[in-house]
């Protein structure tokens, strides 16, 4: 019972982390119909931002500032020189587009940081594990992670439909014609939307930082399952990004976790691993068929 505790709370802390790159993901596209996949580069900006000015500081405060500057501006960046050309091109314009972006940002930071492994120690206040359960010890950075990925829903749902600046999102996704009628500036709204979600990207990259390696390349790694989890829960909606992110975190977390030892009751060990492996990478795009063959525009479509 303990270890199945602590690998749901693995798969939630994996699924918070999807969140934050899927909301991005789908706001992006929802609103400005853009396929964006140099948007694990600016998960990797972040990781890496972070990482530099805690080597530089040792400051955990400066550090997070650091990280969520450098993947905000690199996202500005991005949609002020290169795909606000692009809005009214076609989807493979954009594809080959962004996919030189992710060539040139991989250049950019081997040049700056080489291709050696940067690792970031877990801050000192949040290090050490907590006592959830008897025999049940987990990590206090995760547990943080958790926290920080469920407040970020939150404020993103009050952003969107309780704000002014939300229900101009709203409308920008479905009728941007006619809210630049009304005279708002929609590459203005365009370019802090894509912000936000570079921000998101970078949030979870620098939480990223201490968990995993940061290297050159780590964005890619990810982007793939952030796409699963954005057709699962529908283009263009948060709140099928946060089921979705959920949903996957869990599926992919506990296959690659109880697989292995339920096949080796039909099977020799080396075996089951080996097919367990296998399994549990196709997990979730087995689950994405599903849901697709079910409810062909995801679980929550067409509502940001």
């Amino acid at each position: 019972m303990t270890l199945v505790l602590e690998q749901l709370l693995n798969g939630l802390q994996f699924g918070v982390m999807l969140f934050l790159l899927a909301a991005g993901l789908t706001l992006i596209f929802g609103i400005m119909g853009v396929i964006n996949l140099a948007h694990g580069s600016l998960y990797m900006v972040g990781a890496y931002g972070a990482a530099f000015v805690a080597a530089q500081t040792g400051s955990v405060v400066l550090a997070i500032l650091g990280g969520l500057a450098a993947a905000a501006i690199a996202g500005m960046a991005m949609e002020l020189v290169v795909l606000r050309r692009l809005y009214a091109r076609d989807h493979l314009d954009q594809v080959l587009a962004t996919f030189a972006l992710i060539l040139i940002f991989n250049q950019g930071v081997t040049i700056l940081f080489g291709r050696q492994p940067l690792f970031v120690s877990v801050p000192p206040a949040l290090n050490g594990s907590v006592q959830l359960l008897p025999g049940l010890a987990y990590p206090v950075y995760r547990l943080a992670i958790i926290a920080v990925g469920l407040l970020v829903a939150l404020g993103l749902y009050l952003l969107i439909n309780r704000t002014r600046i939300g229900m101009l999102v709203r409308a920008g996704a479905t009728h941007r014609e006619m809210v630049r009628a009304l005279g708002v500036d929609i590459r203005l709204l365009y370019t802090a939307v894509f912000g936000l979600g570079a921000l998101l990207a970078g949030l979870a990259g620098l939480m990223a930082g201490p968990i995993l390696a940061v290297q050159v390349g780590m964005g890619e790694q990810i982007l793939i399952t952030t796409f699963v989890v954005v057709v699962i829960g529908g283009v263009g909606s948060i709140r099928g990004a946060f089921f979705g992110a959920l949903i996957v975190g869990l599926v992919d977390t506990s296959l690659r976790a109880f697989l292995p030892g339920l096949l080796r009751h039909a099977m020799t060990g080396s075996e089951a691993d080996a097919l367990a492996a296998g399994l549990s990478s196709m997990g979730i795009y087995l689950l994405m068929a599903v849901v697709l063959l079910v409810r062909p525009k995801g679980l929550f479509p067409a509502h940001v």
